[in-house]
């Protein structure tokens, strides 16, 4: 095989289709459009997705139904008294993960208050409900 054998597969390359050359290339007259329309005019025959002809369109007649939050996939919760499971007293994300308080596939992590701490934290980089917050500092721990 050559360079100058080369050519592309059978029916990869169409002609296209010329319209409007005679009644008898059978796409002759409307070219293939009809008669008058939305659709046989220049420049007319695009309508937006959900367009109904005026009519309202079923994304308006439906109720706007709640919101779901891209950051709440990537956000862990950890119960306070789960926190006592850790020995170290600063916590940070890769503690809470080698605890295996957050799966794998957590980028951020947040403490809730559930049950109660005792002894003193520190969290580093990990955000805290306003409740687990004043637990933790009521224990002696604070919040970075």
């Amino acid at each position: 095989m050559r360079l100058n054998d080369l050519k592309p597969a059978e029916g990869a390359r169409k002609e296209r289709v010329r319209v409007g050359r005679g009644m008898g290339s059978g796409l002759g007259k409307t070219c293939g459009r009809g008669h008058k329309g939305q659709y046989a005019r220049a420049g007319k025959g695009k309508v937006k997705a959900g367009f109904e002809g005026g009519q309202m369109p079923l994304q308006r007649r439906l109720p706007k139904v709640g919101f779901r939050s891209r950051m709440a996939a990537d956000t862990a919760e950890v119960l306070l008294y789960k926190l006592e499971l850790i020995e170290a007293s600063e916590i940070d994300f890769a503690a809470l993960r080698a605890a295996k308080l957050v799966p794998s596939t957590a980028k951020f992590a947040k403490v809730v208050k559930k049950g109660e701490i005792a002894r003193a934290v520190v969290l580093k980089g990990i955000t805290a409900t306003a409740g687990a917050k004043a637990a933790i500092e009521a224990a002696g721990g604070r919040v970075e």
